[in-house]
């Protein structure tokens, strides 16, 4: 497997977050700069790997291709989030606020997985899903992939964390509008990039097949991490650097390092593979 550098400092920076993850939680420690500091680093890796995604795009063509639509969108999406928890710790570290939400922050959370989607949709567009569609079972597969998602993203959210009820006396209409609504939009993104990996795979090749694996990862890992976060917001155990915060940064970690991956080229007339 072929890594950019992009990459390389991706993961190795993955590294000092395991580790001062690893003693945050050795410590107990549930407030404080510390706990507030590690919400901020890792918001880091989608802030800059979204600028490298955007400004990098125009090498696959820019908006005149639909991979670097591709690109350029999910880039987006990840800048989009990093700027969002960056006004988190401005909160956190300015205004004394540990847990802000809904804040200002959420005008950037909530359009980033927009961004993912349409992002997903443009890069299953260059693979060959379109021919995989063709087919009944591909057919069968993107319309029930979706529902699945749906009723999963319910079961969880609302039966599990909300005891029923999509809206409680004791919430906000906001809070509880947002509370299924980030699961939900990482739920159908997920739900898109399984079509995508499902009928596209053996068209996609070697090359970025793992770097495709790992946005789906990374996807799912944000809809897991998205329905803790609305569940520990509701019964008021949430807290920055905890376990939801860790499941976070693995799947904003896997989303960027498998976009960043994309920037692989071909040497022209070989069949040499660059990384940079």
């Amino acid at each position: 497997m072929l890594l950019n550098t992009y990459q390389k400092v991706c993961i190795a920076f993955l590294g000092v977050l395991i580790i001062f993850w690893i003693a945050l939680f050795a410590s107990g420690s549930k407030e404080g700069l510390y706990n507030d500091l590690y919400a901020f680093l890792y918001g880091l890796i989608p802030l800059f790997g979204g600028i490298a995604a955007v400004t990098g795009y125009k090498k696959w063509g820019g908006l005149s291709t639909i991979l670097g639509r591709g690109i350029l969108f999910m880039g987006l999406g990840l800048f989009l989030w990093g700027v969002g928890e960056s006004i988190w710790a401005y909160y956190n570290f300015f205004l004394d606020v540990g847990i802000p939400y809904p804040s200002w922050a959420d005008l950037f959370f909530a359009p980033s997985v927009f961004c993912y989607t349409l992002g997903a949709i443009f890069i299953a567009r260059t693979t060959g899903t379109r021919f995989a569609l063709k087919r009944l079972s591909g057919k069968v597969f993107l319309i029930l992939v979706p529902i699945a998602a749906l009723i999963v993203t319910y079961y969880v959210i609302v039966v599990i964390g909300r005891g029923g009820q999509l809206i409680s006396d004791d919430t906000s209409v906001l809070k509880s509008i947002l509370d299924v609504a980030y699961p939900l939009g990482d739920a159908i993104s997920l739900a898109v990039s399984i079509v995508v990996a499902g009928l596209s795979f053996k068209y996609i090749g070697g090359l970025y097949k793992y770097d495709i694996m790992g946005i789906l990862l990374g996807l799912a890992l944000m809809f897991v991490a998205d329905s803790i976060f609305s569940y520990t917001t509701t019964i008021g155990t949430a807290y920055n650097g905890g376990w939801g915060d860790l499941i976070f940064t693995f799947g904003i970690f896997f989303l960027t390092c498998g976009l960043l991956g994309f920037n692989k080229l071909k040497n022209p007339g070989s069949d040499e593979v660059v990384a940079v």
